[in-house]
């Protein structure tokens, strides 16, 4: 008989992933029962089809956890939720007397009048209901029936109870009737914003869906706390639960979204043709439209501030700003930017640009714009970014301005790829750079946020002899997985007004950018993930070797201006704050409101945020930074410019021209590499 293991022997998280996919199809079921339409002896309504009450949990399947998680565990569970949900369903019953039995409660005649639009007839029969009518319950058994007193299905005109009714009480065609909402028994958290349409409180239909899903998604939650799996796999299963319960979000199906049957209706059925012609636009182009694409164009109205490229290798276009002031600091700016995105996040539109407000204050800037890497680039590594990318603009920007040092900047990756450099100058000696600034950068991660849940050794090993062998990394592959970490604002958010409701997303610039992707070469990036993420061998003195030099990030020792945004879960802050005390050198930490991106940009003319900063000596931990951190109103940026300046040098006459002799003009900016398609 054959002994070897099972692959769930081997990889318990895919046996957990199918029990739950096999969970997400029963769940799924639910969402199309239909709502009671009897009441019980009492004269209440009967309690609805959730599964039963005594058998709580809401009819998740038993082998999905019996052999998971302690029987005496998910007991107190139960326990716990059980008068929630009886709480809940006494509301809604309440509301239901209210209304005026089953059918007040459930009324689905709204939708009739869409069965003569092609392709909703199918829609209506899944609907149910979408609001109360005053017809009973006569009215709820000839639901959806075209012709009946139920809807007079044509042109769209709703009847109900019998009677033409082509508005509600607010006289707005289309718009669902209003009745007794069900009293709140489980708040929408903080911050959720799927639920912010009054249908989702005034229609009671839509108040117990809404209040159920979300005591189901908190118990699911609460349910994945209790398996007594550890470490990587217990942060995954954390992350499936997540995933599982924002996809399953009423808000996600139009037969349970008020605001997607409002529309229809007010639209006559074309929102949801709209809808399934922007999901086939966004098939072929193989990403959700997050912005309105056709607004923006790098070089046209982003990436607009004036300069020119003066080196160009394989790897990276070095370009220096036009200086729109006649003095500047005698002392240049190298700003390294992050690789798997366009540089010019930091160059987005005049009134936001940090580029541009940099060079209005003197500093004579210089910035890297990297190669969206090609297959005939594949075998690129972690040295070829050091020594091709930074290092090279290191030697091309002193040679240009004559300048002995340099400041430098480098946001996410483009940090830990300039301090790599750094340390590596500082183990040959080499002390030309002056200052050091880092935006939203790890170098210690230990807690490298919820990124970690795709990064682990078992993911890492199924891929790696593909990524060493030049296997590239599609930009779209990092961007998805960035979204998803933040599904509801970022995917499912998109969803629902671009393939639901049939609407098209408004510029922004930002997401703009955030869907230009750049690829990244197999083996720099196995490089980054093994030694960085996994491993965390960066913060310990001379475990790695960088273009043979032993890397030590003590002899990083210059002056360091650290930036962490307080949102941001790409680079948590308490983990960039732990740099200060890697570095060798004087260290100011300065805290900013929103995330990752946001955080960063946020230009002082907005009036937007706050910052923090600390006036002491360094703290032992982030939270004694917090504690005793003093609060700003407005942009980080004013800040970050003095400290600058005080380290820029004496001001001089802005330079006549770009370049010099050995390296001149090759094109002006944004150049060619930014231009070159998203991966």
């Amino acid at each position: 008989m054959d002994q070897s293991p099972s692959p769930s022997d081997l990889n318990p998280f895919q046996a957990w992933s199918d029990q739950w996919r096999a969970f997400g199809s029963a769940w799924a079921k639910w969402w199309l029962r239909p709502m009671p339409q009897t009441t019980g002896t009492s004269g209440m309504p009967a309690l609805p089809p959730f599964g039963e009450i005594a058998q709580l949990p809401l009819q998740v399947p038993p082998a999905l956890f019996g052999a998971l998680v302690d029987p005496q565990a998910m007991t107190e569970l139960n326990a716990r939720f059980l008068p929630r949900m009886q709480e809940l369903w006494t509301a809604a019953s309440e509301a239901l007397v209210s209304a005026g039995g089953p059918a007040g409660f459930a009324g689905p005649a709204g939708l009739a009048g869409l069965t003569g639009v092609p392709g909703m007839a199918g829609m209506v029969g899944m609907a149910g209901a979408i609001g109360p009518a005053t017809g009973g319950a006569q009215q709820a058994g000839q639901a959806g029936q075209p012709g009946q007193a139920g809807a007079s299905g044509r042109g769209g005109q709703v009847s109900q109870g019998g009677s033409a009714a082509k508005s509600d009480k607010s006289g707005q065609p289309g718009a669902i009737p209003t009745a007794p909402p069900v009293r709140e028994v489980v708040p929408v958290p903080p911050g959720d914003r799927r639920f912010k349409a009054a249908e989702w409180s005034d229609q009671p239909y839509f108040s117990l869906v809404k209040q159920y899903y979300l005591l189901a998604s908190e118990y699911l939650t609460a349910l994945a706390e209790l398996s007594p799996a550890t470490g990587q796999d217990k942060l995954r299963l954390a992350y499936l639960t997540r995933q599982y319960a924002d996809a399953l979000s009423p808000a996600n199906f139009p037969a349970t979204n008020p605001e997607v049957l409002k529309k229809a209706l007010e639209t006559q059925g074309k929102s949801l043709a709209q809808g399934l012609n922007n999901l086939l636009t966004d098939t072929r182009q193989g990403r959700i439209t997050m912005s309105d694409a056709s607004a923006f164009a790098v070089g046209q109205n982003l990436a607009i501030t004036p300069g020119q490229v003066v080196f160009r290798n394989e790897l990276i276009e070095l370009i220096q700003y036009t200086p729109t002031t006649e003095r500047v600091h005698e002392r240049p700016l190298l700003i390294v930017p992050p690789c798997i995105n366009k540089y010019y996040i930091l160059d987005l539109q005049p009134n936001n640009s940090f580029i541009r407000w940099t060079l209005e204050q003197g500093q004579t800037v210089f910035l890297i714009s990297w190669r969206n890497i090609t297959p005939e680039l594949g075998q690129l590594g972690w040295d070829d970014y050091l020594e091709q990318g930074v290092l090279t603009a290191m030697d091309v920007v002193t040679a240009i301005t004559g300048s002995a040092t340099l400041n430098t900047l480098g946001f996410c990756v483009g940090g830990a790829l300039l301090t790599s450099a750094l340390a590596v100058l500082g183990a040959r000696g080499d002390s030309r750079v002056n200052s050091l600034t880092l935006l939203t950068t790890m170098l210690d991660y230990e807690d490298p946020g919820e990124i970690r849940v795709y990064v682990s050794e078992d993911m890492l090993a199924m891929r790696e002899s593909s990524l060493h062998g030049g296997q590239i990394v599609q930009g779209g592959e990092l961007a998805g997985a960035f979204s998803s970490l933040r599904a509801n604002d970022l995917v499912w958010n998109y969803v629902v007004k671009n393939y639901l409701k049939g609407e098209t997303p408004p510029p922004f610039d930002l997401l703009h950018w955030n869907a230009d992707s750049a690829n990244l070469p197999g083996p720099m990036y196995a490089y980054y993930v093994r030694n960085f993420y996994i491993d965390n061998k960066l913060r310990e003195p001379g475990a790695l070797t960088m273009l043979g030099a032993p890397v030590d990030l003590g002899a990083v020792k210059m002056p360091a201006y650290i930036y962490a945004s307080r949102e941001d879960h790409i680079v948590p802050w308490p983990s960039a704050y732990r740099s200060t005390g890697l570095l060798g050198g004087e260290a100011t930490f300065v805290l900013g409101a929103s995330g990752h991106i946001a955080g960063v940009i946020n230009p002082p003319a907005s009036g937007k945020r706050n910052y923090w900063t600390h006036a002491g000596t360094a703290a032992a931990s982030a939270d004694d930074w917090f504690t005793d951190a003093e609060s700003h109103p407005g942009s980080w940026w004013p800040h970050w410019g003095q400290w600058l300046a005080n380290r820029s040098g004496e001001r001089v006459p802005a330079p006549a021209a770009p370049g010099n002799d050995r390296y001149p003009p090759l094109g002006a900016a944004p150049g060619t590499y930014v231009l070159a398609p998203g991966g």
